[in-house]
């Protein structure tokens, strides 16, 4: 093949993509689906202002520095945070929007006419994909933003240029969260035949990531690191604490809980267990953003590599399935 010809082939290939892309974000954004995501995140998204901005005093008596972000970080009156609501329902849209991906279009037999038409095979997954982390994107970043806006017209507070940084870092950090969540929903869209399969077993494995993995790597460090006694928990309580960390870590739930709990508390100074002797001398004080990114930068790694792992297999899985045309 020619230099011409495969630049040919990229074109066409980019052209195919693009297309798919335009159709799948048209799709999205039209849907009722959209509409009721759309709504579930902001109703949520207000509630949690609602209740930072009632507890708003009473974070500023035990610490007046950064202010701003305990609009993110704050509850109040039993309502969570903005962060704390993102953690956990921020999932349901990338489930929502890609459960059926596939497994839709070919209960309909409008794949088979997609795959019938001159463009790439690999343009149909990764097309869905990239519309569905658009409008993830699209939703965070609106709503994130809104919620400042809001905030400032509420509090009359100005936030700062790194309160600013942090809060445009922990919006990037959720989308590429929700976007795990889109690439593992899509490959049980693969795998399975029946959306209503593919939804169950996506609910299921954040059911399992968001409540269950904490009990079981609880369970597993105090088997192997049992602190059941005096004297064992003094022994082990230092390695049954790293190890079950460490087990937790494996939870994207956890990883992105940690990770945006660090960049949007500066006082956060380390992600792992500080012992006594690396207190001494010590100055307690505040870490830039910088700081904080190269405390958090295996977890942003550690998500990024989750969701391409996900996104690779229902890849492979789709390229491989079998297409019939009519």
């Amino acid at each position: 093949m020619d230099s011409g010809e495969e630049n040919r082939v990229r074109i066409n290939g980019a052209t195919g993509r693009k297309a798919l892309f335009r159709k799948e974000l048209a799709d999205h954004l039209k849907s009722k689906r959209f509409l009721l995501l759309l709504i579930l995140i902001g109703s949520t998204s207000y509630a949690s202002l609602y209740g930072a901005l009632t507890g708003l005093s009473d974070a500023i008596a035990s610490d007046s520095n950064f202010i701003f972000l305990k609009l993110y970080t704050q509850g109040g009156n039993s309502i969570p945070s903005f962060m704390s609501f993102i953690a956990l329902l921020g999932p349901i849209v990338g489930l929502a929007l890609g459960f059926d991906a596939i497994n839709s279009e070919r209960a309909a037999g409008t794949l088979n006419r997609l795959v019938s038409q001159p463009i790439y095979r690999d343009s149909i997954i990764i097309g869905k994909f990239l519309a569905g982390t658009a409008v993830i994107a699209s939703i965070v970043y609106t709503m994130g933003i809104a919620l400042g806006a809001v905030g400032v017209l509420c509090t009359g507070l100005k936030p700062s240029g790194e309160e600013v940084l942090r809060i445009l870092v922990f919006l990037t950090f959720t989308v590429i969260y929700i976007a795990f969540w889109l690439a593992i929903s899509i490959l049980f869209s693969v795998v399975c035949r029946h959306a209503a399969t593919s939804a169950l077993a996506s609910i299921a494995v954040w059911l399992f990531f968001a409540i269950f993995m904490s009990l079981v790597a609880s369970i597993v460090a105090n088997a192997v690191y049992p602190v059941n006694d005096q004297y064992n928990a003094m022994v082990n309580s230092l390695s049954n604490y790293t190890l079950e960390m460490n087990l937790n870590r494996i939870s994207p739930y956890y990883l992105y809980s940690e990770a945006v709990s660090t960049i949007m508390n500066p006082s956060v100074r380390s992600v792992n267990v500080v012992t006594m002797d690396q207190l001494v001398g010590a100055i307690s004080g505040y870490l830039s953003l910088g700081q904080s990114l190269l405390l958090v930068w295996p977890h942003l790694t550690g998500l990024a590599a989750l969701m391409l792992v996900a996104f690779g297999g229902s890849y492979i899985g789709f390229m491989r399935q079998e297409v019939r045309t009519n």
